[in-house]
């Protein structure tokens, strides 16, 4: 008698999991992606010919095969991930503020940045020569795409102002309005660049 009490209470809790986990969940995970199906397949962003040229989650290098930045696109901060940006190897340099490979980093990226974009060391945001957490970050803070408008605008002969206005247009602001700073997404303001006439 006892044992069939046990049964019955495991066939019920089998009848109620198989319901909510293998049908319920299952469903509303459906439905979710056909209400939201660019979140659903990865964010993908294309080109005006339909060609995926990346997703919005993760970023770029706009560098040559010598790793040199293209001065005609905004750089993206630097990667900490594989040989950059790359999705399978997701990490932080897990170097702390006083390490000297840190340091020696910074310090090239910092003379590659004056170089690039004529401007002095206290210009330049941390976010330009330091690398994200997860090296896969796509966005920018304001400061460090306002600071390469100028080098952008005279190698693609466009007038500052405009591309300034391009800029703004690609800020993100805080997250309810206090979380965090506003960014700049950079695969997705060199998506709408490389569409300007």
């Amino acid at each position: 008698m006892k044992l069939s009490r046990q049964a019955w209470t495991a066939i019920r809790a089998m009848i109620v999991l198989t319901i909510v986990l293998g049908i319920l969940y299952p469903g509303v995970i459906w439905l979710a992606g056909l209400a939201m199906p660019s979140q659903a397949n990865g964010s993908l962003l294309r080109n005006p010919s339909g060609e995926v040229v990346g997703s919005s989650l993760i970023g770029q290098s706009f560098t040559d095969k010598k790793g040199n930045p293209l001065p005609q696109w905004f750089q993206s901060r630097p990667s900490a991930a594989g040989t950059g940006y790359d999705a399978s190897a997701s990490s932080g340099s897990n170097w702390g503020p006083e390490n000297p490979d840190l340091i020696k980093a910074i310090t090239s990226r910092q003379s590659q940045i004056e170089k690039l974009d004529g401007v002095t060391k206290a210009q330049i945001p941390a976010d330009a020569v330091t690398a994200s957490g997860s090296g896969l970050d796509p966005d920018i803070s304001e400061a460090y795409a306002l600071l390469q408008v100028p080098r952008v605008a005279q190698e693609r002969g466009i007038s500052e102002s405009s591309l300034r206005a391009l800029v703004e247009q690609h800020v993100e602001v805080r997250t309810l309005g206090y979380i965090g700073e506003p960014v700049v997404n950079v695969v997705e303001l060199n998506q709408a660049l490389s569409q300007l006439k």
